[in-house]
């Protein structure tokens, strides 16, 4: 038996890794060998992931919560179980999935079932990830036919805005005097003043 490592992901930095992390106590693994990444599941290219592949050596064995925290992508799931299990001669558990789990049987018949259901349910992974885009571009396009405005809303300038550009222009208003009068920041203080000139 190799080393064991553990991998956990969530897509944001303000998700909570507990709940993954509680799955793989009973392993009693080291914290040096659990990886967690912070992103999206999209593609392959995380930092922790790929330093765990680099360590991975024949005979050793990654565990996860669950297959759609190893990614999203149905064809690259495929591929990352490849490079793991074929070029690497490591093994995988997927722990809500008791069929996807390398080490109960190396015969043909348990890589057959494993490689099957992986292609089931790297899927619905795939799957779920396209219903969820469409259902935020939905929900977008909803939002923007009842009339709500996305991103930063436009400054409103006071009324005295050009009095003071002029005083600033003609250094009767210090810079630091001009944007305190204003409220605004430095950066649109001058964003708005070139806005103004031009």
């Amino acid at each position: 038996m190799g080393k064991v490592y553990g991998y956990v992901r969530v897509s944001s930095k303000d998700q909570n890794v507990a709940r993954q992390l509680a799955a793989l106590e009973k392993f009693h693994l080291e914290r040096k060998s659990i990886f967690i990444d912070k992103m999206s599941g999209k593609d392959f290219n995380r930092p922790s992931y790929m330093r765990m592949i680099r360590r991975l050596r024949e005979g050793d064995l990654i565990i996860i919560k669950s297959i759609d925290r190893l990614g999203r992508n149905y064809d690259e799931i495929i591929e990352q179980w490849r490079l793991i299990t074929k070029d690497k001669k490591a093994d995988i558990r997927v722990l809500d999935m008791p069929l996807l789990d390398t080490t109960l049987s190396k015969d043909i018949l348990g890589t057959f079932i494993a490689d099957l259901v992986l292609q089931v349910l790297s899927f619905c992974a795939h799957e779920e990830r396209t219903n969820i885009k469409q259902r935020q571009r939905e929900g977008i396009e909803a939002a923007k036919k009842r009339g709500v405005i996305f991103g930063r809303r436009p400054l409103s300038l006071p009324d005295d805005f050009q009095y003071v550009v002029d005083a600033f222009n003609k250094k009767e208003l210090s810079e630091r005097e001009a944007i305190t009068h204003l409220h605004i920041s430095r950066t649109s203080f001058y964003k708005y003043k070139k806005e103004y000139r031009e």
